[in-house]
C-alpha cells in the first residue's frame, strides 16, 4: 500500500528576476535548478524518514545546522548547473563558489573570484558573518512550518522565497559586538542590506 506523500515545494518561475546583474555567467536557469535539487533532495528524504515513522528533515536539524546545510547543498548544485563554477575545496575556504579554474585545484583560502552563498530563515537577507570583506555575496531566504498543531503531513514544505545577489564591500558592514563566549561577526549595516535587496534574483511578491 502506498504511503500518504508529504508536500513537497515548488519554484516559481514568475518570481525571478529577468533584469537581475549575475557575475560570472551565472543565468536565472543556474538558481532555479539548485532550488529543484533542493526540493527534489529533501521531498525523497521526508518521505523515507516520515515513512519509518521518525520526524522530517526541517524539524530534525536546528536552525543554524540546516542553514549550513542548505548553503553547502546550493553551493555544489550551483557549481553542478552553472558554466564554468566549482565548489572551494578548501575547507572553510571563501568564497564558496569559485570561477573555475582561476584557483589551482580550486582551492583558496580567500579568493575574490566567486561567490559566497548563504541561506538563512531571517526575511530579508540580513546575515551575520565570520567578518568584512570585498565579495559577491548570495543569500537565500526560506521559510519553514513547523506548526506543532499541524500533522507532518499538512505541514508546509521549506521553501526559498527571496534570493539576493550583490557585490558588497568591507564598508557595507557593521561589526558586531562581542561577548566573552562568542565569535566576533559582522553584519550588512542598513545601507549595505539595501543593496543587497537592490539586485534582488528571486522574490515572493
Amino acid at each position: 500500500m502506498a504511503s500518504k506523500p508529504i508536500k513537497k515545494a515548488a519554484v516559481t518561475p514568475a518570481w525571478f528576476n529577468k533584469a537581475a546583474a549575475l557575475p560570472y555567467n551565472l543565468r536565472l536557469s543556474d538558481f532555479e535548478s539548485a532550488m529543484r535539487d533542493v526540493y527534489d533532495f529533501l521531498s525523497d528524504t521526508n518521505q523515507f524518514l516520515v515513512d519509518k515513522g521518525l520526524p522530517r528533515l526541517d524539524e530534525t536539524l536546528r536552525s543554524a545546522n540546516m542553514s549550513g546545510f542548505l548553503s553547502d547543498m546550493l553551493t555544489d548544485s550551483l557549481a553542478k548547473h552553472a558554466r564554468n563554477m566549482a565548489r572551494n575545496t578548501y575547507h572553510n575556504g571563501h568564497p564558496d563558489l569559485l570561477v573555475g579554474g582561476v584557483y589551482p585545484n580550486n582551492s583558496v583560502k580567500s579568493g575574490t573570484d566567486g561567490v559566497e552563498i548563504k541561506a538563512t530563515g531571517k526575511k530579508g537577507g540580513a546575515i551575520d558573518t565570520h567578518g568584512a570583506r570585498d565579495q559577491n555575496m548570495c543569500v537565500f531566504v526560506y521559510r519553514l512550518d513547523r506548526d506543532p498543531n499541524k500533522s507532518v503531513h499538512d505541514r508546509k514544505p521549506l521553501e526559498f522565497y527571496q534570493v539576493f545577489l550583490f557585490g558588497v564591500t568591507v564598508a557595507d558592514f557593521r561589526n558586531n559586538p562581542r561577548g566573552t563566549l562568542g565569535t566576533r561577526t559582522s553584519t550588512l549595516h542598513k545601507e549595505g542590506v539595501k543593496k543587497l535587496r537592490e539586485n534582488w534574483v528571486y522574490k515572493e511578491p
